[in-house]
């Protein structure tokens, strides 16, 4: 009690300056403000080193009890001439006790900051003790199991930290958890204990990482261990479905060990870390997350069952490759700053579709690298919204906007052709410099740009720029000049889309298409123009596809003809570049309109039976139909389309493909014939003929059938709820009950209660709530809800994960095509003129689809 109240001269110092808020507070102008800003994880980069952190929580049973944390933090001090300030993102009431090199000191907390005066600090090795209450924030509490999730700076929210990518650090930690649960963390267990209802759980130091891969997960887990290539992996996971474990675990296993296999051997350096284990979590926030030694995964994309698709088995391989690839791109190298957080992201992607190449068997891997990322990619990249790869960022605490499509999506594209740009082997070669140069360190991509750039003659620099630095995509066109049947000239340009000088360098390819044969062309573009030399003297063709080999990035010319004879062509990569460019002119206005469109669809359901092509084109005939249609006109269009689609499924030979078109039709259904279709599939669980349906796909049923009010759909639903075996996923349904509801006072109720921060806890749920909320069928009555849910964007991108911000705004924003609704956002964003502009940018990119609706919808 003494050092509480005892205050020198320097700490009433400190606490006028706090005062004064944001004022310059040391002789290193740096503030105690809100986040992590650049500034001061510059001047803590430079100052700290040999960092560590001794961790201890004690979790009771149940989600509310308050988990107790001790902590020591260790580090080396190159100077002390001002204030530390330790990253704490909660209230000051959950700091209980501080000690500084052994000393008692007072508590600062201020502005998500616990500041230590600098005359208790030295130049040297410094210790930090702590006891606190953790923050629950970011520990995803649940009544058998929590787990944290800390990406990008959410170590903060659970216990005080240095919270920034470069200072990376070895946390030793144990955990007291109830006797009957099993925890997973970063490092080996090195021992435990019992004592009474408690087993307290004590792991070996950990590898050195940044502080958004510590991790940790505890509950009443299933344990699972397996030797895949002479390494033991251990899984956890709560599935219960007995069929998915049994055609599931093999899999997931094997796709782990040949994924290392592939790295290793690509990188030449072995796997780095300690140990390799995984976890599989009920609705988890994102497809996955690299923690280093333990992975989490979400469960729905592990255990699949023997309905799966081949798409959902590549999309299983993709996700665990991804997740293995980051072992090596953003865990052993990382990025200094989370403005390259794209780095890791897409290096994890490239690797990924490599991986997936060869660990996949049947699968084609340059459509499913166009079909995942270039319509993604587009997404984004045709709006006002859309963001350069590369981003500036100023504080931590809005990393979480750097996430998105173009990340994930843009980027992959990017890479191939800087690949392509340089050859695979020098591309390979330099990847492996930057990984041993940087290796348990951070980098830059200026720094990766550096190696690169001495393994090749292109100027990588001017190339980066446009690609890298710079948001949007080209618009291309052609004009072909022919004489007695042959081709005298053949000129392609490009413009950049919002029509400013840029030129996207890239290389990609063009097929002339002739009744009985064809004839590909490489275009190597790095100009405004090029006429193509070895289109000379060619006969005229039937057209020409553009882009036919799928790696070429931008709108591309097409056509009436194009259409006519797309669904003929034998290359599936060379069709689905087709769709794709088609689709993209359609948003565009140019070359074919929303109905003609639909119509070449629909006449291409019988046509196309490439799995992935299927997709991409049920997904596109969905969206014009509920986007692009007015709703007066949807119900004569539906008979029509629920026909066809019925007719092609019954046709259709491969059994994923018929689930696909099923699966459209379910979409799809209006009439009062289809809808007591579905009913009856449902009620009997009798699929159509060579359609295998799930207890999944019987729970979409019921949703679908509630979604359209059918009769007695509270009956529907109260009964598939006593269907599920799961108790996370009986859940899960209970609480999109509330959302489907046939009433609109208890739909209102519903979305009234998603303003408290509680009730958005399991983000999964509530994004697949709101999007039945503003489905087409619901948008006379949600529409009303569009205003909120803007006003609370901002509290969301605070207190949600990072995919949080744009996924509300697009399962809000996505389906409507009302003047009134475009109205509504162009209003909150004319009144919030100072709006933060990255969240402005997720809503402008949310509202694409709406606002070209407007435009096209006649």
């Amino acid at each position: 009690m003494k050092n509480r109240i005892a205050i020198s001269i320097t700490t009433l110092l400190f606490l006028t300056i706090v005062a004064c808020s944001k004022k310059m507070i040391s002789t290193q102008n740096i503030l105690v403000e809100n986040g992590v800003s650049k500034a001061l994880a510059d001047y803590r980069q430079s100052v700290i080193s040999q960092l560590g952190y001794s961790l201890h929580f004690t979790i009771s049973n149940g989600k509310s009890a308050p988990i107790q944390g001790q902590e020591t933090i260790r580090f080396h001090l190159k100077n002390n001439k001002t204030l530390l300030q330790i990253d704490f993102k909660e209230k000051a009431d959950h700091l209980q006790t501080i000690k500084v090199n052994g000393q008692d000191v007072s508590i600062h907390h201020t502005n998500e900051h616990l500041v230590i005066p600098s005359e208790n600090l030295k130049i040297g090795w410094n210790t930090v003790d702590i006891t606190f209450i953790a923050g629950d924030l970011s520990l995803n509490r649940n009544e058998e199991y929590l787990y944290t999730l800390l990406v990008p700076d959410r170590a903060r929210t659970v216990f005080p930290v240095f919270d920034q990518p470069n200072l990376k650090a070895s946390f030793t930690l144990t955990l007291t958890v109830p006797n009957d649960w099993q925890p997973l963390a970063n490092a080996p267990l090195r021992d435990s204990t019992s004592t009474g209802n408690a087993k307290t759980y004590r792991f070996a130091p950990s590898d050195t990482i940044s502080t958004y891969l510590f991790s940790f997960v505890a509950g009443k887990f299933k344990r699972v261990s397996r030797e895949v290539n002479g390494r033991t992996m251990h899984l956890l996971h709560r599935e219960t479905d007995l069929d998915k474990l049994q055609l599931s675990l093999g899999p997931i296993f094997r796709i782990h060990g040949d994924a290392l296999q592939f790295m290793q051997e690509y990188t030449q350096i072995p796997y780095p870390f300690q140990k390799f284990d995984f976890v599989a979590i009920p609705d988890f926030q994102y497809g996955g997350m690299e923690h280093v030694g333990a992975i989490d995964y979400k469960a729905s994309s592990l255990f699949l069952d023997d309905g799966a698709t081949q798409d959902q088995k590549i999309s299983r391989s993709s996700l665990i490759s991804h997740e293995t690839a980051h072992m090596w791109f953003g865990d052993l190298v990382t990025m200094q700053w989370f403005n390259d957080v794209w780095m890791k992201e897409v290096f994890a992607n490239f690797m990924a579709d490599k991986i997936t190449q060869v660990a996949e068997a049947n699968t084609n891997y340059d459509l499913k690298f166009l079909v995942d990322h270039f319509p993604a990619a587009y997404a984004v990249d045709r709006t006002a919204g859309a963001n350069p790869i590369r981003q500036q960022l100023n504080n931590l605490q809005d990393a979480g906007t750097m996430y998105g499509n173009i990340i994930y999506h843009k980027a992959p594209v990017m890479m191939r052709q800087l690949e392509r740009l340089m050859g695979p082997e020098a591309f390979r070669n330099g990847l492996r410099e930057y990984l041993k140069k940087y290796a348990f360190n951070n980098a830059t991509w200026p720094d990766l740009i550096q190696i690169l750039d001495a393994h090749t003659p292109a100027d990588l620099k001017a190339w980066n720029q446009v690609w890298v630095n710079e948001p949007g995509r080209p618009v291309f066109n052609y004009d072909l000049k022919t004489e007695g049947g042959k081709i005298t000239a053949l000129t392609i340009s490009q413009k950049a889309e919002d029509n400013s000088d840029r030129i996207w360098p890239q290389i990609f390819e063009l097929t002339l298409i002739y009744p009985d044969r064809q004839q590909e062309i490489t275009v190597p573009m790095n100009a405004p123009e090029f006429t193509v030399p070895e289109a000379i003297g060619a006969a005229v063709p039937g057209f020409i596809l553009f882009n036919s080999s799928g790696q070429g990035y931008g709108v591309f010319p097409t056509d009436a003809e194009v259409a006519k004879g797309l669904v003929h062509l034998k290359d599936p990569v060379a069709r689905a570049s087709g769709y794709i460019s088609l689709y993209e002119n359609m948003l565009n206005g140019r070359s074919v309109n929303p109905k003609d469109l639909l119509n070449f669809y629909r006449a291409a359901l019988t046509q196309e039976s490439e799995e992935l092509n299927l997709k991409l084109i049920t997904g596109n005939l969905s969206n014009i139909f509920w986007r692009l249609v007015k709703p007066t006109n949807r119900p004569t269009l539906a008979a029509e389309l629920e026909k066809e689609l019925w007719q092609a499924m019954e046709k259709a030979s491969a059994q994923n493909n018929k689930k696909l078109l099923f699966k459209t039709y379910q979409s799809i259904a209006l009439t009062a014939e289809a809808q007591k279709q579905l009913y009856q599939i449902w009620e009997k669980e009798q699929p159509p003929t060579g359609v295998k349906l799930t207890e999944d796909d019987y729970t979409s049923l019921a949703q679908a059938l509630a979604l359209r009010d059918y009769s007695n759909s509270k009956q529907i639903l109260t009964q598939q709820l006593t269907r599920i075996q799961n108790p996370d996923r009986q859940q899960r349904l209970q609480f999109l009950m509330l959302a489907l509801s046939p009433d609109v006072s208890e739909r209102d109720d519903f979305f009234s209660s998603l303003q408290q921060e509680q009730n958005r806890q399991k983000e999964a749920w509530v994004v697949s709530a709101l999007s039945y909320l503003h489905h087409p069928l619901r948008q006379q009555t949600s529409e009303k809800y569009l205003p909120m849910s803007l006003n609370l964007l901002e509290e969301i991108q605070k207190t949600g994960d990072i995919f949080f911000p744009y996924s509300w705004l697009q399962a809000t924003l996505g389906n409507y095509q009302t003047s009134t609704a475009a109205t509504t956002i162009r209003t909150f964003l004319q009144q919030h003129p100072n709006y933060n502009p990255k969240l402005k940018a997720k809503i402008l990119q949310a509202a694409d689809d709406l606002f070209r609706a407007e435009r096209l919808v006649k």
